[in-house]
């Protein structure tokens, strides 16, 4: 026995459909720009299969229990790779020397690293610099 509806229960499941494929859309496109495409959702496991492999760089859980400040400087610093306390100042319109307080803590925290070539200190995401 099947159970006809009226159009006027149909229309409304097409509403509620609609909204909720809106309201999934906003999400997508709000962690979009929480999360810069290329960061893995996941921490990265071994080849041999163990549970967890050493820990590289940042993954989505951890840039996400980030304070705003941080993540935003993580954010800029994966968009740009490797860069100078005073490139990702530039990028965030915040002072240079705040910057390098952010990208001092993260490196701290072991989510970047840092190097120095001559007399600048460039920073990048653990596990993304780049061995010559």
């Amino acid at each position: 026995m099947t159970i006809m509806r009226n159009d006027q229960d149909q229309m409304s499941e097409k509403e509620i459909l609609q909204r909720i494929l809106e309201i999934l859309v906003s999400i997508d496109q709000k962690i979009d720009r929480l999360v810069p495409k290329g960061i893995s959702l996941n921490r990265t496991t071994s080849l041999e299969g163990e549970k967890e492999g050493p820990y590289t760089g940042l993954d989505v859980m951890t840039l996400l229990s980030l304070p705003e400040h941080l993540r935003t400087t993580a954010t800029i610093l994966f968009e740009l790779g490797t860069a100078t306390a005073e490139d990702v100042s530039r990028a965030t319109l915040k002072e240079r020397a705040v910057e390098s307080g952010y990208l001092n803590q993260l490196v701290r925290m072991g989510h970047v690293t840092k190097y120095r070539t001559g007399r600048k200190v460039y920073f990048c995401i653990s596990g993304n610099k780049k061995t010559d």
